[in-house]
């Protein structure tokens, strides 16, 4: 099975046991701190994935490095050493805060321009493209590309609004080809 899906499951999982015990927004941040370890101690995660550790070894590490944790994210973590699926600890983080952010009503959007974005622009692109997506606000992450020449280019998921110079050219030279 892929990684993505078994870390959708682990986060689904997650976020349907932190809703029934209210406590949402509290697994997040404690799933961020677990993102931090591992991210500012790629040690942990060599000690994890290493094949002549036992797992019992490793969940006594992982017991007594996130004791502080809530039962719920220690278990869920202490589940995946379980099963050998460290690598997934990242995704099934992430997944999880995608799923806080769509209850929210908040999508992520990257949105490509030839500068960086003032923060007064930002708000008006979620607030211009958020509804186009069903959606409150967006979370917007900005992409420097020369290439457009000018205007923006905005994705959100899989759909992508093409306001560029670049892409309006390009639209025009195949109308033209095509008559």
């Amino acid at each position: 099975m892929s990684g993505s899906i078994v870390s959708k499951r682990y986060a689904q999982a997650l976020f349907q046991l932190a809703e029934e015990h209210l406590k949402v927004d509290q697994i997040a941040e404690e799933l961020n701190v677990v993102k931090d370890v591992f991210g500012k101690n790629p040690s942990v995660y060599t000690f994890l994935k290493h094949p002549k550790v036992t797992t019992e070894d490793k969940k006594r590490v992982v017991a007594k490095s996130f004791q502080a944790l809530s039962a719920e994210v220690l278990n869920t973590l202490k589940l995946i050493v379980d099963r050998h699926r460290e690598d997934i600890i990242f995704d099934m983080i992430n997944e999880y805060m995608s799923k806080i952010s769509a209850r929210k009503g908040v999508a992520d959007a990257t949105v490509y321009s030839v500068r960086e974005l003032s923060n007064k622009e930002k708000e008006q692109i979620s607030k211009t493209f958020a509804p186009k997506v069903g959606k409150q606000s967006l979370n917007i992450t900005n992409m420097i590309d020369s290439s457009l020449l000018g205007g923006i280019r905005v994705r959100i998921g899989n759909r992508i609004f093409d306001g560029s110079v670049s892409g309006k050219l390009n639209r025009l030279e195949r109308e033209l080809v095509s008559k």
